[in-house]
């Protein structure tokens, strides 16, 4: 049983951004920030099957793919790497690589990769705030320049780049020819409302990412009973003996959390281990006069989607394809 506020861990990038403000008030000395990452407060907890983070990104990423979790345990790894990303702010323009824009054999990938052709090989497109991309574990991916996406992915760093603009890395040419689909992405199903208050965005094997969005002045229970990650994106409220805001993640699992919203409500997402809807939300009675005390009825936990951020931060979700 645990329900813990969880360490925000800012990790400078040459590829980072200088001002990361909206999501927390850490001082990087000056550093470029290109990555947040939440992880359990206590050094002595156990590990988590699942990894929330922050993305910020001042130039493009590397073109890479990760292996699944059958490559992964036969190279001596503990799981595979898929992921999930929701835009929460996206300049103009901003673009994400997902797949190939044509099916090419090992030996054509290999070329694209030794001439650089591989950058117009991926299929690149616009993406906005809102916007939420499944990246399952052999879709050869880039993120583009100007982008703060949140990110939910197996915990795990088994990751083959395959072109890094120039930086010097090392590439992982033949790790990532041996795990890659090579051709373009299947569509992904549109998300899901399942209530007023939430919405399933992504539902993968090893995860499933939802958004909620509670009224002000509102307060909730959930039963929650798999690894379950909670990250704030607008408003506040009072999760246990916590007290959250705009950047701040809950880390639950087999236990009762109460959420208590403030005079702005709380949209977040939240992302749990299993298959299908997490466990009901309860919502609760609050009365500022006795007469006025509701009893809601039941609701399933929410889920959500990765938001860009650009000149709406909240807007309507939207798959990419």
């Amino acid at each position: 049983m645990a329900i813990e506020h969880a360490r925000a861990v800012l990790l400078s990038k040459p590829w980072g951004v200088s001002d990361v403000s909206q999501w927390s008030t850490a001082n990087h000395a000056g550093r470029k920030i290109g990555e947040i990452w939440y992880e359990r407060p206590s050094a002595g907890a156990p590990g988590s099957a699942l990894l929330f983070k922050l993305l910020f990104t001042s130039e493009p990423l590397s073109i890479q793919v990760h292996p699944d979790d059958g490559f992964a345990h036969a190279i001596g790894l503990a799981r595979g790497k898929s992921e999930a990303w929701y835009v929460l702010t996206a300049a103009p323009g901003a673009k994400i690589a997902l797949g190939l824009s044509r099916h090419v054999t090992p030996n054509q990938l290999r070329e694209a990769v030794s001439d650089g052709s591989i950058v117009t090989l991926v299929a690149w497109r616009a993406v906005f705030p809102g916007d939420v991309i499944r990246v399952p574990a052999g879709t050869i991916h880039a993120i583009g320049a100007g982008l703060v996406i949140a990110e939910i992915q197996q915990q795990s760093d088994a990751t083959f780049r395959l072109f890094d603009h120039g930086r010097g890395r090392e590439l992982h040419v033949e790790s990532a020819i041996a795990v890659a689909d090579a051709g373009p992405v299947e569509l992904q199903g549109p998300p899901e409302p399942l209530s007023n208050e939430r919405t399933v965005l992504i539902s993968d094997p090893h995860f499933v990412l939802e958004k909620i969005d509670l009224p002000p002045n509102s307060m909730w229970r959930a039963d929650v009973e798999t690894e379950t990650w909670l990250l704030v994106l607008r408003g506040g409220a009072q999760m246990g003996q916590f007290s959250v805001t705009v950047g701040d993640a809950i880390f639950t699992e087999f236990d009762r959390i109460e959420i208590d919203t403030g005079l702005d409500g709380l949209v977040c997402l939240v992302a749990h281990t299993g298959v299908g809807a997490a466990p009901v939300l309860v919502r609760r009675f609050r009365s500022f006069d006795a007469d006025e005390q509701v009893q809601q009825p039941e609701l399933p936990l929410p889920v959500s989607v990765d938001q860009p951020g650009g000149t709406a931060l909240y807007p309507p979700v939207r798959t990419v394809q």
